[in-house]
């Protein structure tokens, strides 16, 4: 039988990977003060500048897709029937970040 302490284990991403990940949500967030946080404890961790770039622009495409998603959705409510493409294909089962 696993004990709560394994299963913790099984569970947690490698610590550079969680920051990355971090770095997205902070971005995402639009939280300065959380990705200040994250950006200098990714640089001391050997996280290389182009790995926090790279997880900040996929964070920016996200949050941006999803942004013209809502704008698209309050213009058709309202009746004002011009849309914004979105940056992924839906169609192509493509995301956002593609």
């Amino acid at each position: 039988m696993e004990t709560a302490t394994a299963k913790e284990k099984d569970m947690v991403l490698e610590d550079k990977i969680e920051n990355l990940i971090a770095i997205g949500a902070a971005t995402a967030a639009n939280c300065i003060p959380c990705f200040e946080h994250l950006y200098e404890k990714a640089i001391n961790s050997g996280i290389t500048l182009s790995q926090i770039k790279w997880a900040s622009d996929i964070a920016e495409l996200v949050k941006k897709g999803a942004h013209i998603a809502l704008t698209n959705s309050v213009k058709e409510l309202i009746g004002i029937e011009t849309t914004q493409n979105l940056p992924c294909e839906q169609t192509a089962n493509k995301s956002c970040c593609s």
